[in-house]
């Protein structure tokens, strides 16, 4: 989950929110295949689409299980320096952080689930592809690999 200072309040206020709902596990709105061209070939995933705030906040949270191939891209349009949380997220993630130009800045591997530590970008961002804990290891993705997918806005 995508955490700035302004943002942080509203997240807190929404997840105290959904713990008063018992709110269960919501889908992002849209989905799109995404590529990751790596030196040993070409990885493709289906992610879910986390496209406004209430998306990006809720994230994968209280997600049971994320298949193999799948996962979630949060994409902010323009680069900026973002941090993620793992508050009520019960699977390990990958976070993979995204230039403008589609290259990969730097992967968060096996993140603890459950944690409010913040897990930095390491730089201006445009967008973060979530996929299930040892992804990007198992497949060989390493920063540098580019990132091709109509959902942020033309292959690159």
């Amino acid at each position: 989950m995508p955490r700035k200072p302004a943002v942080y309040v509203g997240a807190l206020l929404l997840l105290a929110g959904l713990a008063f709902t018992g709110a269960a596990p919501a889908q992002a709105a849209g989905q799109a295949a995404l590529e990751i061209v790596t030196r040993t070939g070409v990885r493709s995933f289906t992610v879910e689409l986390a496209t406004n705030d209430a998306e990006r906040e809720r994230g994968l949270m209280f997600r049971k299980e994320l298949p193999e191939g799948r996962g979630m891209l949060f994409d902010f349009q323009h680069e900026q320096t973002v941090a993620f949380w793992m508050h009520n997220t019960y699977i390990p993630l990958d976070m993979i952080f995204i230039r403008a130009d589609g290259r990969i800045l730097s992967i968060a591997e096996n993140t603890k689930p459950m944690s409010d530590a913040l897990v930095p970008s390491g730089g201006p961002v445009r967008a973060v592809l979530e996929v299930i804990g040892g992804t990007a290891r198992k497949l060989g993705i390493a920063p540098g690999d580019q990132v091709e997918s109509g959902a942020l806005g033309s292959a690159h």
